[in-house]
Formats: C-alpha cells, sequence, structure tokens
C-alpha cells in the first residue's frame, strides 16, 4: 500500500480514514477538496485543477481522499489501493450535519483556508443523491481495474475496523 485513494459520498469518513492511515502507514496525506477550493469556496478552474491532480497521483507514495469524477481515471491508473466507503444517506447526512455544526463558521482541517463550514440546499441534495446517482458507476468503474489493485469496498464498521487492524498489524501492506 503505497499510494491509496479513498472515495465515497461526503460523510461516509474519508478524511477520518485517510489521517488513520496516514498514522499507521507513515504515507503523504492529501485532501483533494484543499486543492480544488480555493478561498471563499471558489473553485479552481479545470484548466488548474487536472495538472495538480495529476501532480499528486504521479508521486511515489501517497493516500488521496477525494471523489472529483473529473479527476478520478487518473488517480485510479496510479493507486495501487481503491477504498470505497459506502454508508447509507441517512448516515451521511447524519455526519454532515454534525461535521457543519461541529465546523460552523470555521475552517475544518482537510479543507482550504478560508472555506468556512457552511451548508446549503444544493449541497444537501448532493448528499441526498450521492448513493443514487454515483454508487454503480463507481461499483462497476472498480469492477473493471486490474487485478494487480486492492479493493476494498466497506460497506460497515466492522469491514472498516477489519481494514484498520489488518493494515496495523502489516497483513495487507
Amino acid at each position: 500500500m503505497k499510494r491509496i485513494m479513498i472515495i465515497g459520498s461526503c460523510g461516509a469518513g474519508k478524511s477520518t480514514l485517510a489521517r488513520q492511515l496516514k498514522d499507521i502507514l507513515k504515507l503523504p496525506l492529501y485532501h483533494l477538496d484543499q486543492f480544488y477550493w480555493q478561498a471563499g469556496w471558489v473553485e479552481k478552474p479545470k484548466s488548474e485543477w487536472e495538472p495538480i491532480v495529476q501532480a499528486l497521483a504521479k508521486k511515489e507514495a501517497w493516500i488521496i481522499d477525494g471523489n472529483y469524477g473529473s479527476t478520478m481515471d487518473l488517480r485510479l491508473e496510479r493507486a495501487d489501493t481503491v477504498i470505497l466507503l459506502l454508508v447509507p444517506t441517512y448516515k451521511a447526512l447524519y455526519r454532515v450535519i454534525s461535521r457543519t455544526i461541529k465546523y460552523w463558521r470555521t475552517t475544518r482541517p482537510d479543507m482550504t483556508e478560508g472555506c468556512r463550514e457552511r451548508f446549503d440546499l444544493e449541497f444537501l441534495h448532493y448528499v441526498l443523491t450521492f448513493n443514487l446517482r454515483n454508487k454503480s458507476a463507481l461499483l462497476k468503474k472498480l469492477s473493471k481495474l486490474p487485478k494487480s489493485k486492492r479493493v476494498y469496498i466497506i460497506n460497515n464498521k466492522d469491514q472498516l475496523n477489519q481494514l484498520i487492524s489488518e493494515t496495523s498489524s502489516n497483513q495487507i501492506i
């Protein structure tokens, strides 16, 4: 496990897992949100965004958390391990609301400085429809990856704890 890609809905636990794996494996961690968003929630232009992700993916070792479908193939090509966190919509929504309350009007540690925590209807819609719009396509995409890549589809806390435990004990490194 030298290049780990973590994907899933908002509130699935991508950043939390990424930090845990960083502590275990001592790999550099890159939160895509920190590279995509500019202060004030301004999106990075596509002409700047793709080269950034390409440069991150070319690095020798990394943990990258975030979806960003337009650059997913760049990361999938280089990743040796892909972790898809699947959580029910109600759980993702609960976690997102809890996170919003915790960080309200401040910047989360995994975000760009100047992007204060917020919650709006567009984001609510994104969270509520993520599984409906993306789950089957993500599963299909992952099923087509070469067998040389490790793919973990995490559906519950037990599977997540097992992955962390096995990684900690060097069983899957």
